[in-house]
Protein backbone atom coordinates (compact mmCIF):
# COMPACT_ATOMS: atom_id res chain seq x y z
CA UNK A 1 0.00 0.00 0.00
CA UNK A 2 1.20 3.02 -0.65
CA UNK A 3 0.66 6.86 0.69
CA UNK A 4 1.37 10.10 -0.54
CA UNK A 5 3.77 12.22 2.06
CA UNK A 6 2.67 15.89 1.30
CA UNK A 7 4.70 19.18 3.14
CA UNK A 8 2.65 21.73 4.88
CA UNK A 9 2.30 23.64 1.85
CA UNK A 10 -0.26 21.38 0.73
CA UNK A 11 2.77 19.98 -2.43
CA UNK A 12 3.59 16.22 -3.23
CA UNK A 13 6.99 15.33 -1.28
CA UNK A 14 7.57 11.43 -1.41
CA UNK A 15 5.65 8.20 -1.21
CA UNK A 16 5.30 5.99 1.69
CA UNK A 17 4.55 2.41 2.35
CA UNK A 18 2.13 1.47 4.98
CA UNK A 19 1.47 -1.57 6.67
CA UNK A 20 -1.39 -3.96 5.59
CA UNK A 21 -2.56 -4.78 9.10
CA UNK A 22 -2.96 -1.09 10.57
CA UNK A 23 -4.34 0.55 6.79
CA UNK A 24 -6.15 -2.43 5.40
CA UNK A 25 -8.49 -3.78 7.28
CA UNK A 26 -12.07 -4.62 6.81
CA UNK A 27 -14.90 -2.82 8.78
CA UNK A 28 -15.91 -4.40 11.98
CA UNK A 29 -18.83 -2.12 13.46
CA UNK A 30 -19.54 -4.50 16.51
CA UNK A 31 -15.83 -4.18 17.74
CA UNK A 32 -15.83 -0.61 17.40
CA UNK A 33 -18.95 -0.03 19.04
CA UNK A 34 -18.41 -2.15 21.89
CA UNK A 35 -14.83 -0.65 22.06
CA UNK A 36 -15.93 2.71 22.10
CA UNK A 37 -18.86 2.93 25.02
CA UNK A 38 -16.43 1.10 27.01
CA UNK A 39 -13.82 3.92 26.74
CA UNK A 40 -16.45 6.29 27.20
CA UNK A 41 -17.84 4.49 30.17
CA UNK A 42 -14.51 4.04 31.56
CA UNK A 43 -14.31 8.18 31.41
CA UNK A 44 -17.05 8.96 33.25
CA UNK A 45 -17.31 10.04 36.33
CA UNK A 46 -20.93 9.18 38.59
CA UNK A 47 -21.31 13.27 40.25
CA UNK A 48 -25.42 12.81 40.59
CA UNK A 49 -26.18 11.27 44.18
CA UNK A 50 -29.55 11.65 46.11
CA UNK A 51 -30.03 10.45 49.84
CA UNK A 52 -32.64 8.18 50.87
CA UNK A 53 -34.72 8.20 53.79
CA UNK A 54 -32.02 6.68 55.78
CA UNK A 55 -29.55 9.45 55.08
CA UNK A 56 -32.21 12.76 55.07
CA UNK A 57 -32.01 14.92 58.49
CA UNK A 58 -35.09 14.66 60.69
CA UNK A 59 -38.01 12.81 60.81
CA UNK A 60 -37.20 10.71 64.27
CA UNK A 61 -40.68 12.05 65.53
CA UNK A 62 -43.69 10.09 64.15
CA UNK A 63 -45.96 13.39 62.08
CA UNK A 64 -48.77 12.75 63.96
CA UNK A 65 -50.61 9.63 66.23
CA UNK A 66 -51.71 6.64 64.48
CA UNK A 67 -55.72 7.08 64.63
CA UNK A 68 -58.40 9.33 65.08
CA UNK A 69 -56.75 12.30 62.87
CA UNK A 70 -58.71 11.86 60.29
CA UNK A 71 -55.72 12.16 57.79
CA UNK A 72 -53.54 9.26 56.17
CA UNK A 73 -51.07 7.36 58.33
CA UNK A 74 -47.44 8.35 58.64
CA UNK A 75 -44.71 7.25 60.62
CA UNK A 76 -41.95 9.67 58.92
CA UNK A 77 -41.69 13.12 57.55
CA UNK A 78 -38.84 11.96 55.92
CA UNK A 79 -40.85 9.19 53.57
CA UNK A 80 -39.93 9.34 49.78
CA UNK A 81 -43.74 10.68 49.73
CA UNK A 82 -42.96 13.83 51.44
CA UNK A 83 -41.96 17.12 50.17
CA UNK A 84 -37.91 16.78 51.27
CA UNK A 85 -38.16 13.31 51.97
CA UNK A 86 -35.33 10.71 50.70
CA UNK A 87 -35.51 9.76 47.08
CA UNK A 88 -36.35 6.21 45.87
CA UNK A 89 -34.05 4.64 43.34
CA UNK A 90 -32.69 7.92 42.51
CA UNK A 91 -28.46 8.34 40.81
CA UNK A 92 -25.81 7.19 43.09
CA UNK A 93 -22.33 7.93 42.84
CA UNK A 94 -20.63 5.02 44.26
CA UNK A 95 -22.08 3.27 41.11
CA UNK A 96 -19.52 1.74 39.15
CA UNK A 97 -19.75 2.21 35.41
CA UNK A 98 -16.46 0.37 34.44
CA UNK A 99 -15.94 -1.84 31.80
CA UNK A 100 -12.92 -4.11 30.85
CA UNK A 101 -11.22 -3.42 27.44
CA UNK A 102 -8.63 -5.35 26.20
CA UNK A 103 -5.68 -4.15 24.72
CA UNK A 104 -6.08 -6.08 21.62
CA UNK A 105 -9.39 -4.74 21.14
CA UNK A 106 -8.76 -1.40 22.01
CA UNK A 107 -5.54 -1.73 19.71
CA UNK A 108 -7.49 -3.73 16.54
CA UNK A 109 -10.70 -0.49 16.66
CA UNK A 110 -7.97 1.84 16.53
CA UNK A 111 -6.79 -0.06 13.00
CA UNK A 112 -10.09 -0.55 12.09
CA UNK A 113 -11.28 3.58 12.30
CA UNK A 114 -7.63 4.13 10.73
CA UNK A 115 -8.40 1.47 7.61
CA UNK A 116 -11.61 3.31 7.19
CA UNK A 117 -10.46 6.74 7.33
CA UNK A 118 -7.42 6.14 4.85
CA UNK A 119 -10.45 4.36 2.95
CA UNK A 120 -12.31 7.97 2.85
CA UNK A 121 -9.34 9.69 1.84
CA UNK A 122 -9.69 11.39 5.22
CA UNK A 123 -5.98 10.91 6.59
CA UNK A 124 -3.23 13.26 5.12
CA UNK A 125 0.51 12.58 5.79
CA UNK A 126 2.69 15.43 6.53
CA UNK A 127 6.71 15.46 6.51
CA UNK A 128 6.73 17.90 9.18
CA UNK A 129 5.72 20.81 11.09
CA UNK A 130 7.89 23.01 11.93
CA UNK A 131 7.26 26.05 14.80
CA UNK A 132 9.95 27.70 15.85
CA UNK A 133 7.32 29.91 18.30
CA UNK A 134 3.56 29.12 19.48
CA UNK A 135 1.64 30.98 16.70
CA UNK A 136 -1.76 30.89 15.56
CA UNK A 137 -0.79 32.60 12.34
CA UNK A 138 1.31 29.85 11.21
CA UNK A 139 -0.98 27.18 12.33
CA UNK A 140 -3.77 28.92 10.04
CA UNK A 141 -0.82 29.00 6.87
CA UNK A 142 -0.56 25.29 7.91
CA UNK A 143 -4.39 24.30 7.36
CA UNK A 144 -4.72 26.33 4.47
CA UNK A 145 -1.51 24.72 2.45
CA UNK A 146 -3.42 21.06 3.44
CA UNK A 147 -6.48 22.40 2.47
CA UNK A 148 -5.35 22.63 -0.72
CA UNK A 149 -4.96 18.98 -1.33
CA UNK A 150 -7.40 17.13 -3.76
CA UNK A 151 -10.45 15.75 -1.06
CA UNK A 152 -9.90 18.29 1.89
CA UNK A 153 -10.90 21.43 1.17
CA UNK A 154 -13.44 21.68 3.82
CA UNK A 155 -10.34 21.70 6.18
CA UNK A 156 -10.14 25.86 4.93
CA UNK A 157 -14.05 26.41 6.34
CA UNK A 158 -14.64 26.88 10.31
CA UNK A 159 -17.63 24.49 10.37
CA UNK A 160 -15.81 21.38 8.93
CA UNK A 161 -12.22 21.32 9.83
CA UNK A 162 -12.44 18.67 12.84
CA UNK A 163 -8.91 17.32 12.56
CA UNK A 164 -6.75 15.30 14.85
CA UNK A 165 -3.32 16.38 14.30
CA UNK A 166 -0.92 13.38 15.15
CA UNK A 167 2.25 14.38 16.23
CA UNK A 168 5.70 12.47 16.48
CA UNK A 169 7.04 13.51 19.61
CA UNK A 170 5.68 16.06 22.40
CA UNK A 171 6.04 19.41 20.60
CA UNK A 172 4.64 22.23 22.66
CA UNK A 173 4.88 24.82 20.07
CA UNK A 174 2.71 22.58 17.45
CA UNK A 175 -0.01 22.42 20.58
CA UNK A 176 0.16 25.79 21.80
CA UNK A 177 0.24 27.02 17.68
CA UNK A 178 -3.44 24.57 17.09
CA UNK A 179 -4.61 25.64 20.78
CA UNK A 180 -7.20 28.73 19.81
CA UNK A 181 -8.37 26.10 16.95
CA UNK A 182 -11.91 24.74 19.27
CA UNK A 183 -11.82 21.89 16.13
CA UNK A 184 -8.93 21.02 15.87
CA UNK A 185 -7.08 18.66 18.75
CA UNK A 186 -3.48 18.28 19.06
CA UNK A 187 -1.46 15.32 20.90
CA UNK A 188 1.02 12.58 20.33
CA UNK A 189 0.17 9.64 17.65
CA UNK A 190 1.39 7.12 20.24
CA UNK A 191 -1.90 8.60 22.57
CA UNK A 192 -4.56 8.69 19.46
CA UNK A 193 -7.31 6.97 20.41
CA UNK A 194 -10.94 4.91 18.76
CA UNK A 195 -12.82 7.81 20.50
CA UNK A 196 -11.18 10.49 19.54
CA UNK A 197 -10.96 9.31 15.67
CA UNK A 198 -14.36 9.01 15.57
CA UNK A 199 -15.55 12.59 16.73
CA UNK A 200 -12.95 14.00 14.58
CA UNK A 201 -13.39 13.95 10.79
CA UNK A 202 -9.96 14.27 9.62
CA UNK A 203 -6.60 13.10 10.67
CA UNK A 204 -3.50 14.50 9.86
CA UNK A 205 0.10 12.42 10.38
CA UNK A 206 3.02 14.41 11.03
CA UNK A 207 6.80 12.29 10.06
CA UNK A 208 5.03 9.81 9.11
CA UNK A 209 7.97 7.28 9.45
CA UNK A 210 8.37 7.59 13.51
CA UNK A 211 4.56 7.93 13.84
CA UNK A 212 4.13 4.74 11.91
CA UNK A 213 6.68 2.66 13.97
CA UNK A 214 4.73 4.09 17.02
CA UNK A 215 1.53 2.38 15.40
CA UNK A 216 2.93 -0.71 14.17
CA UNK A 217 4.41 -1.19 18.13
CA UNK A 218 0.93 -1.67 19.04
CA UNK A 219 0.62 -4.87 16.84
CA UNK A 220 3.20 -6.87 19.39
CA UNK A 221 1.54 -5.75 22.31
Amino acid sequence: MKATVYTTEGKEKSTLDLPKGIFDLKWNGDLVHQVIVSMQTNARTPIAHTKDRSEVSGGGKKPWRQKGTGRARHGSSRSPIWVGGGVTFGPRNHKNFSRKVNKKMKAKALFTILSKKFEDNEIIFVDALNFKEPKTKEAKKVIEGLSTIKGFEDLRTKRNNKAVIAIETNDIMAKKSFSNYSNVFTDEVRNINPVKLLKYKYLIIENPEKSLESLTSKLTK
